[in-house]
């Protein structure tokens, strides 16, 4: 076993690939949220939604993209983005299914925020998303998770079928020294370094 040291300022994680090759055809369970398609979404309502759902596991891709680049992707007819709502219309989660490779679909973003956790809600956005994803009559249906994301992710997919196929180790800058996050999100993941004198100002 060996240790593999990373510089203050620099996170890691490991990442795992998940795919399904087959309809499960299972039962969405019932809950009491929704999925609201949004439709063309500017980039500041995006961003909103994206820091929203993500801050908490330092969800930041998106974030760090100028709106041009941001808008290639998210206006793209092929490019779903579902707002997940609950009772009283309040959003609370986020899905973005990707059918740009012929035949595939991706799950970009999936995520709930914090205080929906541990109530069965994930197991509910999956299906839904799953449903939504063979509806389109793809062949292959894949996402990838790493450790940074909730504790439960990784299980949750393979309980709804998918294969994990494969790993790899991510490095990148943490985006709270960057200025990108706030330092205060993702308390579970002290800071180590100094902001960079150079932060860009958060995307609004």
């Amino acid at each position: 076993m060996a240790l593999t040291a990373l510089p203050d300022g620099e996170i890691a994680a490991i990442v795992t690939f998940f795919e399904m090759l087959e309809n499960p055809r299972a039962p969405v369970p019932a809950s009491p949220l929704s999925l609201q398609a949004v439709e063309k979404p500017d980039a500041i309502a995006y961003r909103s939604l994206f820091r929203l759902v993500g801050a908490r596991w330092l969800w930041f891709s998106r974030l760090s993209m100028d709106d041009e680049t941001l808008c290639a992707i998210i206006h793209d007819p092929k490019v779903d983005i579902y707002a997940v709502a609950d009772g009283g219309g309040r959003r609370v989660g986020m899905l973005e299914l990707d059918f740009r490779e012929k035949g595939q679909c991706e799950f970009s973003f999936l995520g709930l925020v914090p205080e929906m956790s541990g109530k069965g809600h994930g197991r509910w956005l999956v299906a839904e998303a799953l449903r939504l994803a063979w509806a389109r009559k793809v062949s292959r249906v894949h996402l990838h998770s790493c450790t940074l994301d909730h504790p439960a992710a990784l299980a949750t997919y393979v309980r709804a079928g998918f294969t994990p196929v494969r790993r790899a180790i991510e490095r990148f800058p943490d985006p709270r020294l960057l200025g990108i996050l706030p330092m205060d999100c993702a308390p579970q993941l002290p800071v180590l370094g100094t902001v960079t004198s150079s932060a860009p100002r958060p995307a609004s």
